[in-house]
């Protein structure tokens, strides 16, 4: 699904991903971990078309998207969220799901004049999409409520949702437990699951929390200091010296384990 090549984002002397080389593959859940200031966010943010890189490449099903714009991505189905939640605070929960989808008659004057019909009919129909989308992710209740007033981890359902408002081809995950009490991300990570083996979805995933890595991920991609270190299962990746080496420093092998 994703190919990355030797890529390169530099920020003046400071290399944040540095040569990094990985592949995605289609229907996979991939966890990618590593140490603060690993790289992690600056990937996904080349790959999502947010950063332009320095040098290197991406292709999406062999085809090459390297510095494509974000909403050139969205179009080939190519989406991500962020570790803060971005969504509109005034608007309700359902509302927000209905903005998602691109070309929607009612954003162009014409149609706001002459094509009220055409606007209505589509607006029920993405009302009824979006109703569909809250019950998948059991949270129907908070259709009417503001966005803003929801919690962290009903932000971070909401931002899942979206991505099932189009048709994604591969969702980036970024930090999605960051903020959020076990009981909703176990929610999260149900519909994580349920999108991969029911909709096929492709995710790849940043976390810290490696029991939610290990109940989701597989592939385990861990990075360094902008390189790849380790690929591989949890069960590996945790036992690799490197890896225990760049989160726990060296020798330490013996002391204790990737938390």
């Amino acid at each position: 699904m994703i190919e990355v090549h030797d890529l390169h984002r530099h920020f003046g002397g400071f290399r944040a991903v540095d040569g990094a080389s990985l592949k995605i593959e289609p229907g996979s859940i991939t966890g990618l971990i590593g140490p603060n200031g690993a790289g992690k966010t600056t990937l996904f943010n080349v790959i999502a078309g947010v950063l332009k890189p320095t040098s290197g490449h991406v292709t999406m099903a062999g085809e090459d998207i390297t510095g494509l714009a974000p909403h050139d991505l969205f179009h080939k189905g190519l989406l991500r969220t962020f570790q803060i939640a971005h969504e509109f605070t005034s608007m309700t929960v359902r509302e927000n799901l209905m903005m998602v989808p691109a070309a929607q008659s009612g954003e162009t004057l014409w149609n706001a004049w002459f094509g009220r019909r055409r606007i209505a009919e589509e607006e029920r129909a993405l009302a009824a999409k979006a109703d569909e989308v809250l019950d998948f992710l059991t949270v129907s209740h908070l259709a009417d409520e503001r966005a803003g007033n929801l919690s962290g981890g009903q932000k971070k359902l909401l931002e899942l949702g979206r991505t099932m408002m189009v048709d994604a081809r591969i969702v980036f995950l970024d930090e999605v437990g960051a903020g959020v009490n076990r009981t909703l991300l176990n929610t999260i990570g149900d519909a994580i699951l349920r999108l991969n083996r029911e909709r096929n979805y492709t995710f790849v995933v940043i976390e810290h929390d490696m029991d939610f890595i290990g109940k989701i991920c597989d592939p385990v991609i861990c990075m360094a200091e902008g390189k790849v270190l380790a690929e591989g299962s949890l069960a590996e990746i945790k036992a690799d010296e490197r890896v225990i080496e760049a989160y726990l420093g060296t020798g330490l092998k013996n002391k204790g384990a990737v938390a």
